[in-house]
């Protein structure tokens, strides 16, 4: 049983040899190649060597295209500056002072959505049928958080309700747009970043969030392709309204009580996560990883993935690394 279909399998329900490992790799596979976090921003050829020669090295089962929350937004205008050993920068959010309607990116000819395009198309290339292959794109509410500024799209919920829900609508068509560039150049797995809804309150997010990533997932699947929703934060209060989304991965971060995500979220989806990036991937031991995880399976049963609760961080021991992605068998 190879990686991609270990982790369909998983997915759909089958039996598996081990319990597939999916952590989001960036800044370290970047380092671990010995390049830098600008490079593998904004370069297509850095971030796939990257994370194949971690896949061949850890024994992951799953390629990504995620390196940062500005591909989208980039196409929309805005003017991105790449940091060296930090994440890229926007200057200024392109609809800061007025919600221009009319301008929808073509992922096709946006310069970093293209370059993730072609990320996509490079695994294909190099890796097709071995791996799962997870292509990205950016929430609706995180969309809008980057087009108008978080402070402008926190009060527009509640001042301007009708604009917000048009600047995310439009952010969900051009989610969609690209979804499906990145499905039709061989990715099997769409991520969903909505990281702003941690911090929603439930009623917010049901009334104007959740509809928008609904529609979203809706057409992800109606591509084929698998959805993978990863909100950082507490998102316990959110949890029931999670559980009537279409999503096959639900990725749990370390702040929500592995137990209570299960309860809440069924038995029917895959759950991913939630180790502490910081205290336990950074710096644990890699006896505390390696007997966490297994606690976490323990717990969840089942439909389960590695990975920690949100991106493995740069620095982090290659021990600690390889802890994180020691098999596990399947139960």
């Amino acid at each position: 049983m190879n990686s991609r279909e270990r982790y369909v399998q998983m997915i759909e329900g089958g039996g598996v040899d081990i319990v597939p490992r999916v952590p989001i790799l960036m800044g370290y596979a970047a380092e671990y190649i010995g390049s830098n976090y600008g490079a593998f921003a904004s370069d297509y050829r850095v971030l796939t060597e990257a994370n194949i020669r971690c896949a061949e090295a850890f024994g992951t089962d799953q390629l990504s295209t995620i390196s940062d929350p500005y591909r989208e937004t980039q196409g929309f205008g805005a003017e991105i500056i790449y940091v060296k050993d930090g994440v890229p920068r926007c200057v200024r959010p392109p609809f800061e002072e007025t919600i221009d309607l009319a301008r929808k990116p073509d992922p096709l000819t946006a310069t970093r959505m293209r370059d993730r395009i072609e990320a996509v198309r490079e695994y294909k290339r190099r890796a097709g049928g071995q791996y799962s292959i997870m292509g990205w794109v950016e929430g609706p509410a995180a969309e809008a958080a980057d087009l108008r500024g978080l402070e402008n799209f926190l009060c527009d919920l509640i001042d301007e309700p009708e604009a917000s829900c048009a600047l995310m609508d439009l952010c969900v068509e051009v989610a969609i747009d690209f979804a499906r560039a990145q499905v039709e150049s061989g990715a099997d797995t769409i991520g969903i970043g909505d990281a702003i809804c941690s911090q929603m309150s439930v009623e917010l997010y049901r009334d104007f969030v959740w509809p928008r990533e609904q529609r979203l997932v809706s057409a992800i699947r109606a591509m084929g392709a698998y959805a993978r929703l990863h909100i950082c934060g507490n998102i316990t209060h959110l949890l029931p309204l999670i559980a009537q989304l279409d999503v096959n991965i639900v990725d749990i971060d370390w702040m929500v009580e592995m137990r209570h995500a299960r309860a809440a979220l069924g038995p029917a989806k895959v759950l991913a996560g939630n180790l502490d990036p910081a205290s336990m991937i950074l710096r644990g031991t890699p006896e505390e990883i390696r007997r966490r995880f297994r606690e976490i399976y323990a717990e969840v049963g089942g439909r389960y993935m590695v990975s920690a609760g949100c991106e493995i961080p740069p620095g982090t021991p290659e021990e600690n690394v390889r802890a994180v992605c020691e098999p596990i068998a399947y139960l």
